[in-house]
This record gives structure tokens, C-alpha cells and sequence, in this order.
């Protein structure tokens, strides 16, 4: 599983890490809906919740939809703009201007991303003019609920309305809490970006994008840039740009813009305490599976405590060396024990660091 950007006929001077204003309000507002996610927010989240105006509060549940599950591509306009090699604003005024140049069918097929799930890598009908589209939107926002059910109403009866609604609500929010964490965040953005173009303009593109996080590789010969995640998708860069937009407060999100014919997006984590080499999701399966065999955890439990041969295991578990074998095989494999020489005995022992990892892992691997 993985993201696919296709780069054949990338020019370097169409590769840009840039900052964008509202990307980062878009991430702010996923954090408070979605603490749990952002372990390391807790305090500037409390923080901005309790002195949170409770009307503001109160608009910010009316479509929550839009970034509480990860966060709508709304909120990176510039991606959207024809051309596909518009950059983010400078400001969020900027940003916000870009909301603009949006079709209405483009910003409602945006917002609806998460309520009827339209097809988002390859081109499909607008609810905006499908009656089909229209009424399968419907229906499944009123599964989720009146509230959303009413939004969507709003937003596919009046888009020049919402697209209005959405500004001011980015300036109430800019007003309340977000211009303050700009001015602090903008500038560890704005350092980043200048490393990433750094490694790209003298070492490359594949070394920025190493840069950008381990699970962003590039295949030259195939000119193809995967992004390993839970999930499939594809794009191109085709006639225009790749944009690399850094966010402070998106760990452990590393999240991939596809949507078809938009501009591709890395949006990645700056300052995350990820490890230099997480797992891969090919990797942490391995050894999710591998855990979940029971004689396998029971040989756990022994090796997490001491370091074994592999007939001492056979005879404590009653039994044969060759099967021993093949369960020690399936957690070395996996990478979940480790084994040395003692002249003529192999020990192995279980790895307590990578397994300790497992549950923060996993989080980090379907959050991806």
C-alpha cells in the first residue's frame, strides 16, 4: 500500500518547499478537534481551548468535518489553482484570497471529500450537478449526523456562501488563537524549507525528499516519487510543479495531496520525535503478525526475560528443534529478537526496545 506520484517530465525549478499559513491553520484546527492524535499539542491545546469564545467554539463543531478527520484540501487552495503551479500565499489573507480561484465545483467536491466520498485520484461527477452525486452526498451526511447533513444542504445549494463562511472563519480563527502561534511556528518553517531547498538545488531531489521523511522514496529510473502509507493512491505532476509544504504541528500526519488534476502535495512533520528509520507498513505488519501467533508470544515470554538456545526453548515448550526453528525465523524476520554466538550455542533474546515501539508504532503507521 502507498501513495504513487508519477514525476516524468518533472523540471527541477517546478520542485518548491514553501510554507503555507493556512495549511498550518488547517492542521491547528485538526489538533483541538483531535487531541489524541498529537500527543505532544497537549499543552498549547488546553491552552487555546480554554480561553476559546464559545461562539467561535461553537462554529468550529458546525463542520469539524472538514479537519477532524485528517483535514480538507480546502485548506491548501494554491494546489487547486489552474496552472497547477500556483505557490502558497505569504499571509493568511493570501492564502485566503486563493480560496477564489477555485471552481464551485472544485471547492464543494473538496468539502464533501469526507462525507460522500467521491473519487479522488481520478476524475468522477460533481455533486454540484449530478443529481447521483448529489443525493449520495446527501444521504451519507445524514448518517453522520443532522449537523453535517445541514452543512452539506448549505454548501451544495449556496458554495459562493460557504466559501464566504469559511474565510471569516479563518479570520476569527487567526484572531483568536492562530496569529499567535504563526508568528512563533513561521519562522521553524521557514528554516526548514530553506534546508529542503537547499538539499535540492545541490544533492537532489531524492535526498530532499529522504529529508522530508524516510517513508518518501524516489525511483529515478522509474520517475516515481512513494510515499509509503495505508492507503493507495496515485498522481502525476504532469505539466506543472510538486510542492513540498512543511507543517510544526502535524506529527505523526505525513500526508499526501492526489486529488485529480490538483497539484501534487507532500504536506510532512518538521521537528517530529520520530525515529531516523520508522518502520515501514510492510515492516510493522511483519510484526504485528508475528506477535499474534500464541507459541510465539510464549517464546516472548521467556526471551524477554533471558537469552535462550533454541533446543532449551524446544524443551521447555515441549517441542521439536525444527520447530523452534521456524517461530525464531518469523521473529528475527520481523526483527523483534536478536541472537549472538556463545562458542558453539546461538542465543537469541527478544528486542523489549522494538517491541515497547509496537503500540506507538502502529499509532504513527495508520496515522501516517
Amino acid at each position: 500500500m502507498s501513495v504513487r506520484i508519477d514525476i516524468t517530465g518533472l523540471r527541477p525549478e517546478r520542485v518548491a518547499v514553501v510554507p503555507s499559513p493556512l495549511a498550518e491553520l488547517g492542521m491547528a484546527l485538526h489538533a483541538l478537534s483531535e487531541p489524541g492524535h498529537h500527543p505532544g499539542l497537549q499543552g498549547w491545546v488546553t491552552g487555546v481551548t480554554a480561553r476559546l469564545d464559545s461562539h467561535l467554539a461553537d462554529r468550529m463543531c458546525e463542520a469539524d468535518f472538514l479537519w477532524r478527520t485528517t483535514f480538507s484540501d480546502l485548506f491548501m487552495p494554491f494546489a487547486g489553482v489552474p496552472g497547477r503551479s500556483t505557490l502558497p500565499g505569504a499571509t493568511l489573507a493570501d492564502d485566503l484570497d486563493l480560496l477564489d480561484k477555485l471552481s464551485d465545483e472544485q471547492f464543494v467536491d473538496a468539502a464533501l471529500e469526507f462525507t460522500c466520498a467521491l473519487p479522488y485520484s481520478t476524475a468522477g461527477a460533481s455533486a454540484l450537478d449530478d443529481p447521483e452525486a448529489r443525493r449520495r452526498a446527501l444521504d451519507l451526511a445524514a448518517a453522520r449526523g443532522p449537523q453535517q447533513l445541514r452543512f452539506s444542504e448549505r454548501l451544495l445549494a449556496d458554495p459562493p456562501r460557504i466559501r464566504d463562511w469559511l474565510r471569516q472563519f479563518a479570520r476569527d480563527c487567526d484572531e483568536a488563537f492562530f496569529a499567535e502561534a504563526w508568528s512563533r511556528l513561521r519562522h521553524q518553517l521557514a528554516a526548514d524549507a530553506r534546508r529542503k531547498t537547499d538539499l535540492l538545488r545541490h544533492k537532489g531531489l531524492a535526498e530532499a525528499l529522504a529529508a522530508v521523511s524516510p517513508a518518501v522514496t524516489l525511483d529515478e529510473g522509474a520517475a516515481r516519487i512513494t510515499v509509503d502509507k495505508l492507503g493507495d493512491g496515485r498522481s502525476a505532476t504532469a505539466d506543472g510543479g510538486l510542492l513540498l509544504v512543511p507543517t510544526s504541528l502535524g506529527w505523526p500526519h505525513l500526508m499526501v495531496l492526489h486529488r485529480h488534476g490538483w497539484q501534487p502535495v507532500l504536506h510532512y512533520p518538521v521537528g517530529s520525535p520520530e525515529l531516523a528509520s520508522p518502520p515501514s507498513v510492510e515492516q510493522l505488519t511483519m510484526r504485528m503478525t508475528a506477535l499474534s501467533h500464541p507459541v510465539r508470544m510464549r517464546i516472548c515470554r521467556y526471551l524477554a526475560r533471558s537469552a535462550y538456545t533454541t533446543g532449551e526453548l524446544a524443551q521447555v515448550h515441549g517441542m521439536t528443534a525444527p520447530e523452534i526453528s521456524r517461530h525464531l525465523g518469523v521473529l528475527k524476520k520481523a526483527g523483534l529478537i536478536t541472537t549472538r554466538r556463545r562458542g558453539r550455542y546461538v542465543l537469541h533474546q527478544l528486542d523489549v526496545t522494538v517491541v515497547a515501539r509496537l503500540g506507538s508504532d502502529f499509532l504513527e503507521g495508520i496515522l501516517r
